[in-house]
């Protein structure tokens, strides 16, 4: 049966100050050093297992961690922390929790993520942060397997789409096991850029990773593929249940002036997942609100 999930944000627990992404600005990092690092990492892995709790108590069975668990993360090891310890001991008791609940953890790391990149420093600091994400994962016991998704975009094309698709698929190599065994690859939401057909001929054929399709991005990148054509199609690339992207636009919900690609507050359509067996997160700014409503109208719970 399909899942519906949601990505970073309980709005509902934010209203209590329960969130799992407390930052800090890199002078204030430079200022305090690891020990406040720790304590707001700790701060937001206490948080993270209690929305955790809150998924469960309302059948949310697939859930998005955001990449903002520990803020400058490339500037040290969780090791390093002086309240490291703790926080393992947490991160291990949400990996178990999720496990004996059969919920479904990923990432998404954020967009300066650029594997792909042209430049051997974006390049490393992209490494680091696909590795970090894998380490994250391994603490919390998750299986090295895309079924625990680290999913990124390639999200240019660098004047020449086949040099950039080689260069992904040259540093995906580079990466360690844990981030590697995991990385998942979604279609974009320009024109210009890659499309689920052309993500499955340039980098799933070349490195065996699978395709995220994304409804609202294939409206932009469909290259005459369906949206039927394109689910089945990067369903095909996966060796487990498929992950699908499913949002809608401002604009489909009237907002003549919002762009294209901004997503709408709910989801109105009903999701198809073409005999997919997909699970479907749901990106709406409303977050688990946009799931409980449509599961309320859709589904019989």
């Amino acid at each position: 049966m399909t899942i519906y999930g949601y990505a970073a944000m309980n709005l509902t627990l934010r209203e209590q100050d329960i969130r799992a992404n407390r930052g800090m600005r890199k002078k204030t990092f430079e200022e305090k050093g690891l020990p406040y690092a720790g304590k707001l990492a700790q701060q937001n892995c206490q948080d993270l297992e209690k929305i955790l709790e809150w998924n469960i108590e309302n059948k949310i069975s697939f859930y998005r961690i955001t990449s903002s668990i520990f803020r400058w993360y490339s500037q040290y090891d969780i090791e390093e922390l002086p309240n490291a310890d703790k926080i393992k001991n947490i991160l291990e008791r949400i990996g178990e929790t999720a496990q004996e609940n059969r919920m479904r953890l990923t990432f998404h790391p954020d967009h300066f993520t650029k594997l792909a990149s042209p430049d051997e420093t974006v390049v490393e600091k992209s490494i680091t942060e696909l590795d970090n994400h894998g380490k994250i994962l391994d603490f919390m016991g998750m299986e090295r397997s895309p079924y625990s998704s680290i999913n990124i975009h390639i999200g240019a094309h660098y004047s020449d789409k086949e040099a950039t698709a080689k260069r992904f698929c040259q540093n995906y190599r580079k990466l360690s096991k844990p981030a590697k065994s995991r990385l998942t690859v979604e279609n974009d939401d320009k024109e210009s850029l890659w499309s689920v057909s052309e993500l499955i001929e340039s980098v799933h054929d070349q490195i065996g990773i699978p395709i995220v399709y994304d409804r609202l991005h294939h409206k932009f990148t469909g290259q005459n593929l369906s949206h039927k054509e394109a689910v089945i199609a990067a369903a095909e690339t996966w060796d487990q249940r498929p992950i699908i992207h499913y949002s809608e636009s401002r604009q489909e919900h009237g907002d003549e002036d919002a762009r294209p690609q901004s997503h709408s507050d709910y989801v109105d359509g009903l999701i198809e997942t073409y005999g997919s067996d997909a699970d479907v997160m749901i990106e709406a700014k409303k977050k688990e609100k946009a799931v409980l409503r449509y599961r309320e109208k859709n589904e019989d719970y």
